[in-house]
């Protein structure tokens, strides 16, 4: 999907605490604008499915260690 360049002013408090937001939620303040918008526009299934897409793209190497390369070739075998 392309991407729009959109320029908004807010007060120096509400930039303060997206910028807090995103960084707790380890993204960037395009990410977790884009996100609000979203899910005040009804696409909260999308965003939940992008969220563990990225969940468990953070943590791949955890479940590879947890669950072994093995069991993730199979899994690729079946599709």
């Amino acid at each position: 999907m392309a991407k729009t360049q959109l320029n908004v002013r807010v007060d120096e408090g509400t930039a303060r605490a997206a910028r807090e937001r995103a960084l707790a939620r380890g993204m960037s303040v395009n990410r977790y604008i884009e996100e609000l918008v979203r899910q005040d526009t009804g696409e909260v299934g999308h965003t939940f499915v992008e969220a563990a897409a990225d969940f468990m793209k953070s943590y791949e190497t955890v479940f590879v260690e947890e669950f072994g390369a093995e069991r993730e070739g199979a899994r690729e075998g079946r599709r």
